[in-house]
């Protein structure tokens, strides 16, 4: 009979914890709103602030490139002008040997008329023989 009861008791307390829903401890829950919207704009904040200083890398990145264009079109006038200058010396040395009664110089006399200065036509005649 004791056993009756407990199997009775054990059956009867089952069900009652059964019936009874679960309390869970109650967990203060903070407005998350006011908080969320706080956030949100110190988001919103860095978030411009990254922004700018991407756009600011981009801008300086931009000028070291246009310095660096500038510097190599520099360079090349630089180049361009001393091999102008180089051309232009051969070619003053190249008319002071040219005898004008020789073949070549009766041929370079007839050559320079087209030109406004026979250095011209000098530098124009070794500029494409170097280029051959």
């Amino acid at each position: 009979m004791t056993s009756k009861l407990l199997a009775e008791l054990q059956a009867e307390y089952q069900q009652k914890n059964n019936e009874q829903p679960k309390q869970q401890p109650r967990i203060a829950t903070p407005n998350i709103h006011p908080q969320s919207s706080k956030s949100a704009s110190l988001i919103d904040e860095l978030l411009e602030e990254v922004k700018s200083d991407f756009e600011e890398l981009d801008q300086a990145e931009k000028l070291r490139i246009q310095q660096e264009l500038e510097q190599k079109r520099i360079r090349q006038e630089q180049i361009k002008a001393q091999r102008t200058e180089a051309l232009k010396q051969h070619a003053q040395d190249w008319l002071a040997k040219l005898d004008s009664l020789s073949p070549e110089g009766l041929w370079f006399e007839r050559f320079a008329e087209r030109y406004s200065s026979k250095l011209e036509a000098a530098i124009d005649y070794l500029q494409a023989n170097e280029e051959s």
